[in-house]
This record gives structure tokens, sequence and C-alpha cells, in this order.
């Protein structure tokens, strides 16, 4: 029988044991965790956090910065990788732009292209279809409303509105804004361009449904799902690209004939006809050269030309009544639902393999050999050589660290990314993590050296001063005014993430304009309380208020060069119509002249001229108090600073 002093020691050396064991677990779990090397480039944990609010935000609003120190810097990055935090004043925002949840089917059958809008109002005898182009064309424009409106159809434009409102207050608002970074950059490098009519309507359910979901998975699934879908099939033309079929491929009693003249006899007007050969490798040549190997790459034409064989038959399934695909309709009710699968057909939602448009020779691309008959699966076969490849690796690594790191981002950390890719086997999570546990992620050639676009420079300040947005498409406009027109990029490449492409004299200038009209609530639909955000304390000075207001707007910054820079702005009562007038101008900017921003007295040039102050201007009276405030704020959002990130 045990001593009462042989338990109390058992249960002592149970208790400091089961304490060790906890401590060491705890230890395991804390050195799993990654580690920042901020410390190591010289950086306090302050400008560190500001740093991570810098690349992977819009812009910090004011009280961010103190809550990411108390969360924890490791911490705060795994959860906006996640992308999983409530988004409760977002959704509620959203709720009024219904039509962006529409599938593509609904989309064709509630926003029909005009060409399909008068065919049908003319089958309805709406519309005589000897008065189209002819006669009074306001009453005949009127006559289509009518119709439209007693249908319940709606114009395309309509629906793009509301797409391009969602954007701005998705990226304004969400609590999760590094999945909102990371969507804007992945569409960006599987562009789609409104400006092909064809695709416009298919390009919100492209953002929502194949780029949104997939910005922090795995790179082939993204890679597949932008392959896949209505808008890059129709945007690169692969839709159409037939090649030889063998005869009879889809069956001993000639039922692949049939069903190509089934589908050549269903083809609708609005459906560009293939090109003559049927081959296209528009697609086959940008998802070589923009989407996984990169220019310098490895490949070469003829890798391009039996690409673009092996993705002959994938095509759009049947959308709508009598949208896109609705000759396909017909062909699969005529091969039966049931014999599809059997007949090599796959369908995917919107996407369709059809066997018989499909080239089933043999193949060779980047030397691995695709046998004859490969169907559909040669496809799925391809994307994942072109997935896996060590140029994809650093094609994409480099693309990453040149949006969230450096214009020109140092190799040793392009290696490392891609060493990343390649170990994960493309999960782009992994990649991001890479990139940010770098010293160079951390290093002065990375703080602050990248510059916003006119896209960035809108939304940080619209966060910036916690503004009320009940009119987004204003803020469209005034992007759009900044040189950067959202979704309407033409060329595939997407728009250029270097910000040399933004600086020229006109943007600069605009961008200023855009900071002098915000804040002074110039900007319909648009509404900020300045005072609120200083806390309700209005400063007695325009120089106290460039100083309270350049602190909160661009924290842990050194921020005496720019306020030296920016004095002699702060009190031209004309310095508004000036900029707005310069604004005008064109011509070509460096950094440097931007630095040295400044307008004339007259005129409203560009020059290195001062303004000359009136120092009694602006006081005594509360309303040029407000517009004092107004147009410090303005000058500090147009200012160098304040355009870099």
């Amino acid at each position: 029988m045990k001593t009462p002093v042989k338990v109390l020691y058992s249960f002592m050396a149970v208790f400091f044991l089961t304490i060790i064991l906890c401590s060491f677990k705890e230890g395991q779990s804390e050195w799993s965790k990654p580690s920042f090397p901020y410390r190591q480039a010289g950086l306090t944990e302050r400008q560190a956090a500001a740093h991570l609010l810098s690349r992977f935000t819009y812009g910090a609003k004011k009280g961010e910065l103190d809550a990411l120190l108390k969360m924890g810097l490791e911490k705060w990055f795994r959860q906006q990788l996640d992308g999983a935090l409530p988004d409760d004043t977002l959704n509620l925002l959203l709720s009024k732009y219904e039509d962006i949840n529409l599938s593509n089917a609904e989309v064709e059958n509630k926003y029909p292209r005009a060409n399909r809008v008068l065919k049908l109002a003319i089958q309805d005898g709406f519309i005589n279809k000897d008065s189209v182009n002819k006669g009074d064309q306001p009453a005949y424009r009127a006559k289509i409303r009518a119709y439209m409106e007693q249908k319940g159809l709606k114009p395309e434009q309509e629906l793009l509105r509301q797409f391009i409102n969602q954007k701005i207050l998705r990226a304004s608002y969400t609590n999760n804004q590094l999945r909102e970074l990371l969507t804007d950059f992945w569409f960006n490098h599987f562009n789609v361009s409104l400006t092909k009519n064809q695709c416009a309507a298919f390009v919100p359910a492209y953002e929502r449904d194949v780029i949104r979901p997939n910005v922090t998975g795995k790179f082939e699934d993204l890679l597949l799902a932008t392959a896949k879908s209505p808008a890059m099939l129709i945007y690169l033309d692969n839709f159409s690209s037939t090649g030889t079929p063998l005869k009879d491929s889809l069956g001993p009693q000639g039922t692949g004939n049939k069903v190509q003249l089934l589908m050549n006899k269903n083809r609708k007007p609005n459906v560009p006809k293939k090109k003559s050969g049927g081959l296209n490798e528009n697609y086959a040549r940008e998802v070589m050269e923009l989407h996984t190997l990169g220019v310098d790459g490895g490949y070469t034409q003829s890798d391009v030309t039996q690409a673009a064989r092996i993705l002959t038959g994938w095509t759009i399934a049947p959308m709508g009544e009598e949208g896109y695909g609705a000759g396909m309709k017909k062909i699969i009710d005529q091969v039966g639902v049931e014999n599809l699968e059997k007949r090599g057909f796959v369908r995917d939602h919107d996407f369709l393999f059809v066997p018989n448009r499909h080239d089933n020779g043999e193949k060779m691309v980047l030397g691995q050999h695709f046998p004859k008959g490969g169907g559909y699966d040669e496809g799925i076969a391809l994307f994942d050589l072109l997935a896996h490849h060590p140029a994809t690796a650093k094609f994409i690594s480099k693309k990453i660290a040149t949006r969230f790191v450096n214009d020109h981002p140092p190799q040793s950390l392009v290696d490392k990314m891609a060493k990343a890719f390649t170990k994960s086997k493309g999960d782009i999570r992994e990649v991001m993590m890479a990139m940010v546990e770098a010293p160079e992620f951390w290093s002065s050639s990375a703080i602050r050296e990248k510059t916003k676009s006119p896209f960035e420079l809108a939304i940080s300040t619209l966060r910036a001063l916690d503004a009320d947005i009940t009119q987004p498409y204003q803020v469209f406009n005034w992007v759009n005014k900044m040189g950067q027109k959202m979704y309407y990029y033409q060329a595939p490449t997407g728009f250029p993430d270097q910000g040399q492409y933004w600086i020229n004299t006109g943007s600069l200038l605009n961008r200023m304009n855009f900071g002098l009209a915000i804040a002074a609530q110039r900007i319909p639909g648009i509404s900020i309380n300045l005072i609120a955000l200083n806390d309700f304390h209005e400063p007695e000075s325009a120089e106290a208020a460039l100083l309270s207001y350049g602190k909160t707007m661009m924290p842990e910054r050194n921020l005496t060069a720019t306020f030296k820079r920016l004095k002699p702005m702060l009190n031209d009562p004309a310095l508004t119509n000036k900029v707005a007038n310069a604004a005008g101008q064109t011509g070509a900017v460096n950094q440097s002249q931007m630095e040295d921003l400044s307008i004339e007295s007259k005129g409203g040039k560009l020059a290195n001229s001062s303004i000359v102050v009136d120092k009694n201007v602006n006081k005594g009276n509360k309303k040029n108090n407000h517009e004092m405030l107004a147009q410090v704020v303005g000058v500090i959002i147009g200012s160098p600073e304040f355009q870099r990130k």
C-alpha cells in the first residue's frame, strides 16, 4: 500500500510529465508555423504588418494595422489565404444585383444579344422584317424596347453594369481581401474581354464559377476550368475548331456523318462560322504562351498545331432556348442522352466534347506522344503536361512575384517559388507561402516599390476614407478615365502588371483630379466623412490636416519628404481647376517628375514651380475649413507616396 507521500510524488510526476508533453506538442505547433523574416530586413513588426496590408489588401482601412498586429502576422496571412471570413455587409450590398448569379443558360434567355432579339421580334410579328434599318429609327428602337419589356428581356449592358458594380463593391468591402486580389490576378492571367461581344454575356459566370473558387487551389484545376468555360472557348475561338474525323466515327450505321449534317443544318446565325479547314490555333497558342509555359517556354509552332488538333471538338453545350450551342441540343436529342458517353461525348455543365469534331490522329506535343483515338482524354493529358511542366512553374511563379513583390522580382525568389510549385504539384497556396516566407519579399527593393493601377488607387482610396458607396459604376467611370477600363482589355495578355504602363502625364493628373473630386464629395454615389475619419477632430490648419490624415492613410511610412513636396499645394484655391485643366495634356512623364508634381498659378500645366500660398485663405470660415480639408486629403491621394504600395 502506497503512503500518502508516495501517492503525492506519483501524482506530481504524472502532472509534470503531462506539462512537459503538452509543452513539447505546443512547441512543435509553434515550430511548424511559418516565420516571416522581416527582422532580417530591418523592419519592425508594425512596418512588416503595413507591408502585408499594402500587398495583400486593396489598401488598409483605419484600425486594420492594429488588428493585424493583435492577431499575428502569420495567422492573418493564413486566414486571408483561407478566404472564409464572414462578409455580411458585402452580401447585403450585393443582394440588389441578383442577376450576377444567373447561370449562362439563364443569361442567354434573359439577356439575348440584339440580333436574336430582332429575330424573335420578327418571328412573333412584332416587327416587320422589311422595316429593319429603314424609316423612322427612333420609332423602330422604341418598338424593340416595347417588345423586350413585354417578353421580360433585358439589354446585355444592364447585366454587365451589375457585374462591374459587384467588382467595385467586393474589392471595397470584402473582409477576404487576398481572395479578391487573387481573383483579379487570375482573371487578368486568363483574360477574356467584354470587347468580344459573342462571349461578353458569359464573363460574369466565368469570374464567379471558374476563377474565384480556384484562386488558391491547384493550378491544373484552374487551367482546366478556364479551358472548358464558354467565355474562353468563344474568346479564343476554340469552340469552332474542328479536326478531320474518321469516317462514321460515332458508330457502324454512319451516325457520325448524320450528326455532322445535323450540326451544319442547325447552326445559328449568331455563331461565327468556322474557318476553312476547321482547325483554329488561337487558344492552343495562347494557352502555351500566356497561360502556362511562357513565351520562352521551349515550345515550337509544331507544338501549337499539335495541341490545337488535340483540342478539336472542345466546344460549348446547349445554353438557353435559342442561345449558343442551341444546335447541339437537337444533336444530343437525336443521339440520345443515354448514348452520349457510349459514343465519346463528354458534357460538363456548359462544356461539351463532340467526338466527331475531333482529330483522331496521333499527335506529338513537347516530346510526348499522343496515340490516335484518344478523344477527350488526350485533352486532359495535354493540360496535365502543361500544368506540371518546369517552364510553367517558373513562368507562373514570376508572374505572381511580379504582382505581389516587385516589377522585376529577383531570380532567387522566383526559383524558390518555382520549387514550391513543383513540389506541391501546382498548389497556389504553397507558392504564395513560399513567396512570403522568403527574405526577398521583405527586402528594401520590395517595400513600397509597386505602383498602384488605377483600379487599385480608386479602391485603396475608398477603403482609406471608409467611403459609403451607393453608385459603384461612378468609380468604374473614374478608373476608366485614369486609364484602366476593367474587363475591356482586348488582348489575351491582360493588363500589364508593371508601374511604367500607368505612368503618363494625362493619367497622373487624372489621378490627382480623382483625389480632389472624391475628397470634395463631387463623385455621385460616393460619400465620406473626413471629420469622423479623424476621430471627429477638425484640424486647425492645412499643415495639421496633412500631418494627421497623411499618417492615417499611409501608416508606418516616413512622410517627411512627402509633406515637404505637398505643402505648396495645400492652400491654392484654384488647385482643383488647374489639375482638371492640366489633365487634358498628353505626353510622357517619369516617376521623378511625378514626385515633383506641382501646378503653375496660371495655365494649369505640369511644371516644377511652386504655388504661391495665401496664408489667409481658408481661415475663420467653417465652409472654407471643410474645403481646405477636402483639398488636403485630395492632395494626399494624388501624391506619389499614396500611389505606391
